[in-house]
């Protein structure tokens, strides 16, 4: 399948009492996952809460995540931003930082054309002249990359490698694996059977908690054993339903990260909320039973 494959954890930004960037735990986070055995990180996308962040943060967690993980894991540094110039410029750092791949958002809030956005691709990926793969998210950004999309983003960019599919269209992850392009399945609950009509993996953000659950349907997969792997499928899915039960997405991957790692991942950033007292608890009663 190539250089990009397997578990990508969509990573968590934990933040400080002050509600800043926390290097130090970050790098427990990226430690705690390699040792796992995912294969990557999609670095400051939707579960990094990327929109949340300023640029000086972005550039910091690029260089973060680098330095821990130190070529054990691929680092997938998502760059995406309203602007062209914005996304060109975190791009030129990323490489600098030395990330081994970027991810972009199409330019959002404004409608844009067909064009516009592959030409957007164009001038952003061109800044770093590092792989690219194209994050297709229209529930935030409210544009999908279709198929036919994606053939002028294709013949336009020459560092195209691929996509996280995030959307509802599920029969697009053959096509778009039918156009040579590494597909990553963007819903943790998919993996399997996205896996099965040519996905190379999946980036999502429960994998942050529990990516063993994650690993063993990649492990079980790839040697074969689809009966196996069809029960890890539903062992994961299962542990994160319980999880999620208890709050919103990015409070419960933070205080279950907290609880199972021993750490404080901190709240997510303004507007979202943090999980009350009581939620929390419960989620540190389901890491003790899942665990």
């Amino acid at each position: 399948m190539g250089d990009f494959e397997g578990v990508v954890p969509a990573i968590a930004t934990p933040m400080d009492r002050e509600g800043r960037f926390n290097e130090r735990v970050f790098r427990k986070i990226v430690a705690f996952n390699i040792q796992a055995g995912v294969h990557g990180f999609w670095v400051a996308g939707g579960t990094g809460e990327s929109v949340l962040l300023d640029d000086g943060e972005n550039k910091q967690i690029a260089s973060a995540i680098v330095d821990q993980a130190r070529g054990r894991a691929k680092v997938i540094m998502h760059v995406g931003a309203p602007t062209t110039d914005r996304a060109a410029r975190l791009a030129e750092h990323a490489a600098r930082a030395g990330a081994d791949a970027l991810c972009c958002v199409p330019p959002f809030f404004y409608r844009r054309d067909d064009d516009d956005i592959a030409e957007h691709y164009r001038i952003v990926a061109g800044a770093a002249d590092l792989p690219l793969f194209v994050y297709n998210l229209p529930g935030a950004t409210g544009v999908e990359i279709t198929p036919r999309m994606m053939a002028k983003i294709q013949d336009r960019v020459p560092q195209l490698t691929g996509l996280k599919h995030s959307a509802l269209t599920f029969a697009n992850v053959q096509t778009f694996a039918q156009m040579e392009l590494s597909c990553f399945i963007g819903n943790h609950r998919l993996m399997l059977p996205a896996m099965t009509i040519g996905a190379c993996g999946c980036v999502d953000g429960p994998l942050n908690v529990l990516p063993e659950l994650w690993v063993a349907i990649w492990t079980a997969y790839r040697a074969g054993d689809l009966q196996a792997a069809e029960a890890a499928q539903e062992k994961a899915t299962h542990a994160y339903d319980a999880l999620s039960a208890s709050g919103g997405f990015h409070s419960v991957i933070k205080a279950a990260l907290s609880a199972r790692l021993g750490i404080d991942c901190g709240d997510p950033r303004p507007p979202g909320k943090p999980v009350s007292d009581a939620q929390r608890a419960q989620i540190e009663e389901t890491m003790a039973k899942l665990v």
